[in-house]
């Protein structure tokens, strides 16, 4: 499973549209969730409108948070798209193969084997995870929270018995609209160190960023799903289907 998670306090002004390359992420197999940032102030509606876009575009969750709350939303929403991911397969199976909705609709003894499937799918399903950082001037006051979100969401990648691989990007770049600061690794640990070399600039080029990292991961993997794979769009489905963009403040 692919992931590009966004931290990002919204209000990108440089390039292409964030939400179009979000929905070009996701054609091409990889979901886009976005955790938009305060710091004890508002985000600004066009900020917030913008956050849930790209992440509706690009089939994955949408958070609004504190500082004090990034930390552990970042953790959550990468478990919940990988959770919502394997809901949306199994329930698609389930369609097929025995002409039931979704695993709710099993009777309870079938049900809960298939509920234990798939919770040791979520755990030992291979996952990458790009995380893209907003290094843009109005970030700056929020650094550090982003610095022990990332710490915490590599410890708990490391928890996982599944193969988990993790890439760091931050924009605007120096010379760039986005650089590598971190290549897939499986030693999670060193990501919490990248911090000290960020430095804080004043245009949010948010859309040119995310098709770099869509680049990235098709330079490391080739193409990432058939023409006729699709990764689970949650957000387009009802609470019977799995996750929805929303708010948490």
């Amino acid at each position: 499973m692919n992931q590009i998670l966004l931290i990002t306090d919204g209000g990108s002004n440089v390039g292409l549209s964030p939400v179009a390359a979000a929905a070009q992420a996701y054609e091409e197999g990889i979901v886009v969730n976005v955790a938009g940032v305060l710091d004890e102030g508002s985000l600004g509606e066009y900020g917030a409108s913008e956050i849930a876009e790209i992440a509706k575009a690009g089939g994955g969750i949408s958070r609004i948070v504190s500082t004090k709350q990034l930390s552990q939303t970042v953790q959550m929403m990468t478990r919940q798209t990988v959770v919502g991911t394997i809901r949306q397969a199994v329930n698609e199976e389930l369609r097929q193969v025995f002409g039931v909705n979704s695993v709710e609709s099993l009777p309870p003894p079938k049900r809960a084997e298939v509920v234990r499937v798939m919770e040791e799918m979520g755990e030992t399903a291979p996952l990458k995870v790009a995380l893209l950082i907003d290094a843009s001037a109005s970030m700056k006051p929020k650094l550090l929270a982003v610095e022990e979100a990332i710490r915490d969401l590599s410890l708990s990648l490391q928890a996982r018995s599944g193969d988990s691989m993790a890439a760091v990007f931050h924009f605007p770049g120096e010379r760039e609209d986005c650089t590598l600061d971190a290549p897939w690794t499986s030693s999670t640990e060193r990501l919490g160190s990248l911090f000290g070399r960020l430095r804080m600039r004043g245009t949010t080029p948010t859309g040119p960023a995310l098709m770099r990292v869509i680049a990235y991961f098709h330079e490391s993997y080739g193409k990432i799903v058939s023409e006729d794979e699709h990764p689970a769009s949650l957000l387009k489905r009802d609470d019977t289907d799995g996750m929805r963009s929303d708010y948490v403040v």
